[in-house]
Parts: structure tokens; sequence; C-alpha cells
């Protein structure tokens, strides 16, 4: 039974994954009409339960790798099970997210509510990309002190973020930026290359712990901390590019 334990707090990522896309499907596009005739659109809150739940997951999916570890009870089976469960979690969740925003962006414009498909399909991009790059890490034996590409927990997280954001936020400025189609198919494009490409990313895997390796994992907290401060949920935007900034900066994978 003790073996199965690290497998269970998987299984609840993958619980938690699957919750989060009948949050992100059930409310559809609530849609209303302003006095001067233009579309608004309001996010439903159910979405943003969906965040949550893609960010319980990310916290469960730490802590199975650490029980594993503390247990001594990591396994194969263990390994492949935990990239079934991300690649929903962390994929295919985080691409309905990008799918519906999409819609969201097309239903302000005139008969954008019978947009065509074709338009918001490249939403699924970042499954398709994460599926990828969970496939290579399975497989290449060069990664125990970093990682190649952003790890799709990390993407996930980005994209979880996003209805907190529109939700919580004040700022028109932002909100007509997350309504941009074209922001989005940026957003989705750069991710992706992030995910399947091979640059260095920063791992919490130390051969031998120095302050020099420490040091952009300091950065980053403090970055992350003051940016939290300052911005509120855009500070997982933030936070995630500025980890890939430092990650090209401190290079950490094996050759």
């Amino acid at each position: 039974m003790i073996k199965q334990i690290a497998n269970i707090f998987t299984l609840i990522n993958l619980f938690f994954g699957v919750t989060a896309i009948v949050y992100i499907l059930q409310p559809g596009l609530t849609l209303s009409v302003a006095a001067d005739g233009e579309n608004l659109v309001v996010l439903p809150e159910k979405m943003m339960w969906a965040g949550w739940l893609i960010i319980g997951a990310a916290l469960v999916d730490f802590f199975d790798g650490f029980v594993a570890r503390l247990l001594n009870v990591s396994s194969e089976m263990g390994r492949q099970l935990d990239s079934l469960a991300d690649a929903v979690s962390f994929g295919v969740a985080p691409g309905l997210i990008a799918f519906q925003f999409l819609r969201f962006c097309f239903s302000q414009d005139p008969g954008g509510l019978d947009v065509s498909i074709l338009w918001l399909l490249p939403a699924f991009l970042l499954p398709c990309a994460g599926a990828y790059r969970l496939a290579r890490f399975n497989i290449d034996k060069n990664q125990q002190y970093g990682f190649k590409g952003v790890p799709i927990p990390a993407a996930g997280l980005l994209f979880a973020s996003f209805p907190m954001l529109y939700w919580y936020n004040q700022e028109e400025w932002l909100l007509n930026l997350m309504l941009n189609k074209w922001v989005w198919y940026g957003l989705i494009g750069i991710v992706s290359y992030l995910m399947v490409s091979r640059l260095p990313m920063l791992a919490m895997k130390f051969n031998g712990f120095t302050f020099k390796k420490a040091l952009p994992f300091l950065l980053l907290g403090g970055i992350a901390l003051v940016s939290a401060i300052v911005f509120g949920w855009l500070a997982v935007s933030v936070s995630f590019f500025a980890y890939v900034i430092l990650s090209l900066s401190f290079k950490q994978v094996e050759s």
C-alpha cells in the first residue's frame, strides 16, 4: 500500500485536471449588449474555478514526486502515470482555457459567435506541445539536473492564471489585451515553442548545493514576491517569463 501513496497523489492531480475541464466547458459563453450596441464579454465565474483546480493539480504534482523520493517508492509506472496526468491537467485543460478565451475574443466582432472553428483550433497546440515535451522527457536521460524546454506544469500554471487575472483585474488596458485574439495567438505560439524547444531550463535539482546554483531561484522568488505585491495575478505571467530569462542566463542542463 505504501508503494501506491505517490500514485494516489498523481491520480488526484488527474482528478483536478478533469474537473477543471468540466468547469471550463460547463458555463459556455456569456454575452451581453451595452447601451452603445457593443458586445460585452463576461467571463463566467466557473472558469475561475478551473484555474484554481489547475493550481491545485500543480501543488499535488509537486508532492507526488516528493513523496515518492521520501518513501523511496519511485517506479517506471509512477513516472508514466505522472506524465499522463500532467498531459491532462497542464495540457488539455489550459488548452481549453485558451480555446474559450479565443471564443470570447471573436464574440466581440459582428457575427463572431459563428466564427469558424479553424480560428480556434490553434489553442490545441498547447496540449500537443505539452505531450511532446513529456514524451521526450521520459526517454531523455540527460535532464537529471535541469530541463530541456519549459516544463508543462509551468506552462499550465501560466494559462491557469488568466481566468483569475481577467476576473479580478480592474485595469481596462489589461482587459482589452486579454480580449485581443492576436495576443492569444502569440502566447500560444511562444509557450508551445518553449515547451518543445531544447532550451536549457532551471530545475530544483542540484548536484551539490552552492550559492551560485541557488542564486537564480532566489532571484526568481524575489521577482515573484515583488510582482505579486505590485501586479497581483499578473505576477504569474511576470514570473513565467522571468523563469525563462533566468534559465537562459544560468544554464543548468547537462549536455
